[in-house]
């Protein structure tokens, strides 16, 4: 993977454009928790998204590796398009639900000899999303070896799967999902279609966005450290929350002209 293109630079302004704003949520919006379950977004911010979103005429989603109703529960009282599960299952601006599914047999099946195996396995957890499965083992890091076993070995058995590692979790999803096709299947449609893409992400999942945002001449901003094909990036969860502030009164600004 190759390097931040811009390194060190500031985000480009953004005032003058028409703008399409895509955002993951856990180690970009809220800080990463030991729990999935104890991850939250401070009302300021849940604020601050309602009022992008407003302010771009609803040309804003989530984009997560949790399922929607999860994203909902998050930004309430907010209810924007979202990708859950990498975009297994997909929420557009008319509210309308677009879902892949793995076959019912391999999902009951993947459920049971997961579950059994990593019961074995102190510390480690499985979060069980309908159309995948994430292997926690950040409270387990001993398991990590064991885990990237056992979800490679799923995916040799099941070739409709696809494996994603992410920051101390892998997850077995559909093949041919990822948060690239997502923002692309996005990008086709109102209110996102013929403005320019930013999207703002943390981890390997984001990866693939950030390469359909390139390849749409966008702007990728990648939250901490490491190396990305992003081509800006942002410090930590606190400075995405000052820069979505910074968004704001930028935009408010260009309004009032």
């Amino acid at each position: 993977m190759t390097p931040a293109v811009n390194e060190n630079s500031t985000l480009p302004s953004l005032s003058g454009g028409l703008y399409a704003f895509f955002f993951d949520v856990d180690g970009t919006l809220a800080t990463i928790q030991s729990q999935p379950e104890w991850v939250s977004i401070p009302a300021p911010v849940r604020q601050h998204l309602q009022q992008l979103s407003h302010l771009s005429h609803g040309a804003l989603a989530l984009v997560s590796g949790r399922p929607i109703a999860q994203l909902d529960a998050l930004v309430n009282p907010m209810e924007a398009p979202a990708a859950g599960v990498h975009g297994a299952e997909r929420r557009d601006a008319a509210g309308q639900i677009h879902k892949q599914m793995l076959p019912t047999d391999v999902a009951q099946t993947l459920q049971t000899e997961l579950q059994q195996t990593l019961d074995q396995w102190p510390g480690t957890l499985l979060e069980v999303k309908g159309m995948a499965f994430a292997l926690h083992y950040r409270n387990a890091p001993a398991y990590e070896k064991s885990i990237m076993q056992l979800a490679e070995d799923a995916v040799m058995r099941f070739p409709v799967l696809a494996l994603q590692p992410g920051k101390c979790v892998v997850e077995l999803k559909p093949q041919g999902i990822d948060k690239g096709a997502a923002v692309r299947e996005f990008m086709q449609e109102a209110p996102f279609i013929g403005r320019i893409p930013v999207f703002v992400g943390d981890d390997l999942t984001d990866e693939k966005g950030f390469l359909a945002v390139n390849a749409m001449q966008g702007i990728s901003v990648k939250v901490g450290e490491g190396s990305s094909h992003a081509r800006y990036r942002l410090s930590d969860v606190e400075a995405v929350w000052h820069w979505l502030e910074q968004l704001l009164l930028q935009l408010e600004h260009d309004n009032r002209r």
